[in-house]
């Protein structure tokens, strides 16, 4: 099976309709159906869950539902440690973005694979040297 990493701005879609939201729930429904399985580092959950709070749409009934929803999709999550935390600082300094960010994309590295994503600010700031590694979710097949 297929693994793919998705990043926070994705999975908040699952949640949120937004744009995109329905490429979101496209990869989502894959990922249940067994056609992929999402791969993430540790720090989505968090990610997820405080974009959720931020965004002043749920109380707090919805949001423990939103935690334990989260958990039930058995997401494979990896911790930042040896060459993945190595990989993630490197790109982090070296495209000057943030260590959240770096992670997603150090693991789709580390494990040959891609990371989806709805952040174009993330994208072009990564530029051409990871344009087949950073897909846009818009670009789900």
């Amino acid at each position: 099976m297929e693994r793919v990493v998705s990043d926070a701005s994705v999975i908040v879609k699952w949640f949120i309709e937004e744009e995109y939201s329905d490429k979101a729930l496209e990869l989502r429904n894959k990922h249940i159906n067994g056609e992929i399985s999402i791969i993430a580092p540790e720090l989505l959950y968090y990610e997820v869950l405080n974009a959720l709070k931020y965004s002043r749409l749920f109380e707090l009934e919805e949001l423990k539902l939103a935690a334990l929803s989260l958990s039930n999709y058995g997401i494979k999550l990896y911790s930042l440690k040896g060459r993945l935390a190595e990989n993630t600082v490197e790109i982090a300094v070296e495209r000057n973005i943030t260590v959240y960010d770096a992670a997603y994309v150090a693991l789709a590295i580390n494990l040959d694979t891609v990371l989806y994503t709805a952040d174009e600010k993330l994208i072009q700031k990564l530029g051409e040297k990871y344009e087949n590694v950073v897909i846009h979710i818009s670009k789900i097949p």
